[in-house]
């Protein structure tokens, strides 16, 4: 296993900002968007209940980067590399759903990767900050914080465990509330640049 960096993650969330997204593309776009921002060594971490986008917003970074595809939800396998396509940094896309404790986000061995690559961990909050000494946390949930009710199925694509995706089809493409908190020096130094990137999506 890779050695754990010595930095001490900076807890302190020294910027913060947030957007309200109409819909399934206005979701990738603002992946695309956040992929300009990102550069090897950065950790990003998605937090959000079932269903709210956290693969939608994935799949945009992926385009953005410019990596191969399809990126999908990767809760049955934990863990998947997309190599970029542009030279680039690679995209590690993880999902924490599953694991119960800091040892087993040990046994992925993600921080092996960490410095060449972006590394976005679905489900993450809580287990993984302490790889890098700094991150970015993606908050994602519906206005007024109540998933608003639906009919039918959940919807195609998948969202961590099997959670109907925001897909552009029917459940999932009603508006939702992305939050995005910068911690450490790495994200000080981006803040402006982090606040651009939420001009309103239509």
């Amino acid at each position: 296993m890779a050695e754990r960096r010595a930095a001490a993650p900076d807890r302190a969330s020294l910027v913060e900002a947030g957007v309200q997204v109409p819909g399934a593309a206005q979701m990738r776009e603002l992946g695309t968007r956040i992929a300009g921002l990102l550069s090897r060594g950065d950790l990003v971490v998605l937090a959000g209940p079932l269903g709210a986008g956290k693969t939608t917003l994935v799949q945009g970074i992926g385009a953005g980067l410019g990596v191969r595809g399809p990126v999908t939800s990767p809760t049955f396998v934990i863990a998947r590399i997309h190599p970029s396509l542009r030279g680039g940094p690679d995209l590690v896309h993880a999902d924490a759903y599953r694991l119960g404790s800091r040892l087993e986000v040990d046994d992925l061995d993600l921080d092996a990767d960490l410095d060449h690559c972006v590394t976005v961990v679905e489900w993450g909050e809580g287990l993984v900050e302490d790889l890098a000494s700094g991150h970015l946390l993606i908050t994602i949930g519906w206005p007024g914080g109540q998933r608003p009710a639906v009919s039918g199925g959940d919807g195609a694509g998948g969202d961590g465990a099997g959670g109907g995706a925001l897909t552009g089809e029917g459940l999932g493409d009603e508006p939702r509330l992305v939050t995005l908190r910068g911690y450490g020096s790495r994200w000080q130094a981006a803040a402006d640049q982090l606040r651009a990137v939420l001009t309103p999506l239509r």
